[in-house]
């Protein structure tokens, strides 16, 4: 049963100027997994903000409720390049709360947006 979905879009310029200028805010955001490719490179900034608008969908699925961390929605890729979301902490507390029991995550960008959408499933 589909309890809740969740989407967001994000600006890449828009973000990529936001880590330029608050460089804090990567680690804020981001699981050190999340900030670099599988190779150890740093993501791209189209890829971090896709990453981002996952979490904003997210938070949108289990109502917005203060105190969610950042870091508390991971998005991960499996070696076949699919995105994957694995909560925990505040996340995790918020979804169990409403009988979120699995995930689906799809991950876009194109022509300057990055777009993620998320499904949750009781």
């Amino acid at each position: 049963m589909i309890i809740a979905v969740g989407i967001d879009v994000a600006g890449i310029d828009r973000f990529a100027a936001a880590l330029a200028r608050t460089p804090s805010l990567r680690d804020k955001l981001f699981t050190p997994a999340e900030r670099v490719l599988p190779s150890g490179e740093p993501r791209s900034a189209a890829s971090l903000a896709a990453r981002f608008a996952a979490k904003e969908a997210v938070a949108k699925a289990l109502g917005a409720p203060a105190g969610l961390s950042w870091q508390d929605a991971e998005v991960r890729t499996e070696p076949s390049g699919r995105p994957t979301l694995h909560v925990s902490g505040t996340v995790a507390a918020r979804a169990a709360e409403l009988g979120v029991r699995s995930w689906h995550l799809s991950l876009s960008h194109d022509a300057g947006i990055a777009t993620a959408m998320v499904v949750a499933e009781g």
